[in-house]
């Protein structure tokens, strides 16, 4: 358990992926004010983990009480993902969460990939 204390206001948190997004619950949203949350990891253990992971983002910033924005990012498609999103959309409105999708791509020497780009 975390002692008590003041959040820590940041511009860009990763958070962790596979089984060590367990760590990750509505106690570290509450503390750790990220304007970008970055979640990455592509790997069969993410999706377990996943929904909850999101689900305490929610139920974290809707302790904030402030009107600040957060962007999410994920780093990979997932079915978890997609139906999340779906399921809450009217409540990451209502918190001011945005969750970016990209439709560019990186091409470096003989590979491409996905990728989004942002600014502070």
């Amino acid at each position: 358990a975390a002692p008590p204390g003041p959040p820590v206001y940041v511009d860009l948190a990763y958070l962790p992926g596979s089984w060590s997004a367990r760590t990750v619950d509505e106690e570290f949203f509450r503390r750790v004010r990220a304007l970008c949350y970055v979640v990455s990891g592509d790997d069969h253990l993410k999706d377990g983990v996943l929904r909850p992971l999101l689900d305490a983002l929610l139920a974290g910033k809707h302790q904030w009480g402030t009107d600040i924005q957060v962007t999410l990012i994920p780093t990979f498609d997932s079915l978890v993902m997609h139906e999340w999103y779906q399921e809450t959309h009217e409540r990451q409105q209502e918190l001011g969460i945005t969750v970016l999708g990209s439709n560019s791509t990186v091409a470096m020497q003989d590979e491409t990939f996905p990728a989004c780009k942002v600014e502070f």
